[in-house]
């Protein structure tokens, strides 16, 4: 089988999207958490790091699926088909 694009699966080597539950075996799967896109929209990188690999740019009131969040950053997705990478968490909308 061969191993899925990191930029279109939200699949990681510990975590993955509870839609792939099944498909893929991982130590954990992950309901998502939808967040809205900040005003002025986001890039969505490929690392957790500033000046990444810019993937896309997310539009203002965009849905990200949240998966993992690490410090200042949320991994997840569009949708289970992509794109998947990072976000600054501040440029998400707040849970309330």
């Amino acid at each position: 089988m061969d191993k899925p694009d990191p930029r279109s699966v939200p699949l990681r080597g510990d975590l993955a999207h509870i839609a792939l539950a099944g498909k893929y075996f991982v130590p954990h799967y992950a309901v998502p958490q939808p967040r809205t896109v900040m005003p002025g929209g986001a890039p969505l990188l490929a690392a957790d790091e500033d000046g990444g690999e810019e993937l896309c740019s997310l539009m203002e009131g965009d849905s990200f699926e949240v998966l993992d969040i690490a410090g200042a950053w949320a991994w997840g997705c569009l949708s289970v088909d992509g794109p998947v990478g990072y976000v600054q968490l501040d440029r998400l909308e707040p849970l309330s």
